[in-house]
């Protein structure tokens, strides 16, 4: 068996050339605009005033992202082109020096040791508990706020998301009546997934209460209920043994420190054997903490920690998972953030009536920089499939992943 046929399968990310992605115009009241660089006119920068402008070229990238949502400055059209302007003008040493020692002191946080599972509640509230208009704005009408899976450059992000899905089921190998955990289950895409479409028996949890609203409501509009349960709980309070489980963009939640008792925990609930696969974002072996560490800790994840695919390896490994299969889905997140990034500037009026501006261009600078951190190779995100060293859970090849199975509907 081969994988599913598509229109192309090569993906490049798009030219570095700085004439074509660094030419822009400066706006400033009462004066035409100003062109720098040759080629086509990127994107507008608009300031205020004279000052606003040099101070946004002396700033480090922390700065000059605080100054962008709290409304000193403007950006016209491509805000991608403007992000990667911006980063390889990082600002003067004295103010990039400064940057160094906040994003530095910032990453002490006795939370990277310890976390409550009221603070756990509470930084996951931070961020998903905002509207869900903004959520609808950019997302699939599945509501999945994870990575997709293309199979095709032009596959629109409905199909993309609904092929993540099935790509989940299939490595896990999911059966009918088989009993499936998702943990950071978000508003239930998964869940009804593998329970419509594979016929488990799917158990999810998040601290979410209206995520969790969200999945009860849409299992019962599928006549599923009977199948399908959320929990309103952090992971470690879950008990069971499940014969399979999934943990898609949670982990980034657990913290470095604190992979060895995430693995610990689920390796308890899943059955001898079953089989577990993580889907999250690491960093590559050689990128550290850098200002948009600190923006992201600050505006959009709170307690958020980004591990090296080494970390997740060997804390895995230590409480006794095998590693079955490895996949870098890179280019697949790179291409997600751009689709989301088109949506939510298209709905601008949309979100800025129901989170208001400073909101919104959180999450349209956080999409766009992640799009460009995915494109770029400074981030990485990874499916791998465990199983525990005695399960008897295998398969000499991965052609069972492409099986098409018979439809349920």
């Amino acid at each position: 068996m081969t994988a599913p046929a598509c229109e192309s399968d090569t993906w490049n990310a798009p030219a570095s050339d700085e004439s074509q992605r660094h030419s822009y115009a400066v706006v400033l009241p009462d004066r035409p605009p100003a062109i720098y660089g040759s080629g086509p006119v990127r994107f507008h920068l608009h300031f205020r005033q004279p000052a606003d402008y040099e101070r946004f070229l002396a700033a480090d990238i922390y700065t000059a992202a605080r100054d962008f949502i709290d409304g000193r400055f403007d950006v016209r059209g491509d805000l991608m082109s403007a992000i990667s302007f911006k980063a390889s003008r990082p600002g003067t040493p004295f103010h990039r020096f400064k940057g160094a020692l906040q994003t530095l002191a910032s990453s002490w946080q006795i939370e990277s040791l310890f976390q409550s599972r009221s603070r756990a509640r509470w930084n996951i509230e931070f961020h998903y508990d905002r509207s869900d208009e903004l959520y609808r704005a950019f997302l699939d009408s599945r509501m999945v706020y994870s990575c997709a899976y293309f199979l095709g450059l032009n596959q629109s992000l409905e199909d993309a998301q609904l092929a993540k899905l099935d790509l989940i089921c299939r490595k896990l190998n999911i059966q009918p009546g088989d009993k499936f955990l998702d943990i950071g289950c978000g508003w239930g895409a998964l869940l009804l997934h593998a329970a419509g479409r594979y016929g488990a028996t799917s158990t999810g949890c998040t601290l979410s209460k209206p995520q969790a609203d969200h999945a009860w409501k849409s299992a019962h509009a599928q006549g599923l209920t009977d199948h399908v349960q959320v929990e309103t709980t952090d992971f470690r309070n879950v008990e069971g043994c499940f014969d399979k489980i999934a943990s898609v963009g949670m982990f980034e939640h657990v913290g470095r420190k604190r992979l060895h008792q995430y693995f610990a925990k689920v390796s308890r609930l899943l059955g001898p054997d079953g089989l577990f696969l993580n889907h999250g974002i690491v960093r590559p072996q050689s990128v550290r903490d850098g200002p948009e560490s600190r923006f992201l800790r600050n505006y959009v994840f709170p307690g958020g920690e980004l591990a090296h695919l080494t970390d997740v390896l060997r804390a895995a490994e230590d409480v006794g998972f095998e590693v079955l299969d490895v996949e870098n889905l890179r280019p697949h997140y790179a291409i997600t953030c751009s689709h989301w990034v088109r949506r939510l500037l298209s709905a601008e009026g949309i979100c800025m009536e129901h989170v208001g501006r400073q909101t919104y261009r959180i999450w349209l600078l956080y999409l766009s920089a992640s799009s460009l951190s995915f494109q770029d190779g400074q981030t990485d995100v990874y499916q791998v499939l465990f199983a525990k060293r005695s399960s008897r859970a295998r398969h000499l090849t991965r052609e069972y992943i492409f099986k098409r199975r018979p439809d349920r509907s």
